[in-house]
């Protein structure tokens, strides 16, 4: 199937971290690709991917980077497409310098930022599943059941 969200990372090592967002879209059925796009290491490589995002059919680009973490901005800097930021958590600050990093972005250039880590990343799949839905009568009803199966997971009695 064609993807529709794109996920990338500026390294092998946050897929720790964005294998969550995937894993959430996979659940959902929607179809998406994954990729190591580096701001810094591979910027011909990141002009490539967000520039043919929309072209190739992608609807939804979900971007982590951790550090200072200029992959999101950077990528929503060159798309009309919506950009979903995900802070890794980085070894020295703990995920904040990304955080800062991506939700910090001048206006006219926006970038949903998420929260740090893993439950950003999840949090990122079920958005870009949500932006999807509101064209997509068949994954609006998936993206109901999910909730309402979370919802009926939770226990009312605390033993």
């Amino acid at each position: 199937m064609q993807p529709l969200v794109g996920i990338i990372m500026g390294s092998t090592s946050d897929w720790e971290t964005m294998r969550h967002a995937a894993d959430k879209l996979d659940e959902l059925g929607v179809p998406h690709e994954t990729k190591v796009v580096s701001a810094h290491r591979t910027p011909q490589r990141l002009y490539d991917y967000a520039t043919s995002a929309a072209d190739r059919g992608l609807k939804v680009i979900i971007a982590g980077a951790g550090g200072a973490a200029h992959l999101p901005g950077m990528a929503a800097s060159m798309t009309h497409l919506p950009v979903l930021g995900v802070p890794v958590e980085s070894k020295a600050l703990k995920g904040a310098d990304s955080l800062y990093s991506i939700v910090q972005m001048p206006g006219g250039v926006p970038v949903g930022t998420l929260a740090i880590g893993k439950p950003g990343a999840i949090n990122a799949g079920l958005l870009a599943a949500a932006i999807l839905a509101t064209s997509d009568d068949a994954l609006a009803e998936r993206l109901k059941a999910w909730r309402a199966e979370q919802t009926e997971s939770v226990a009312v009695d605390p033993e």
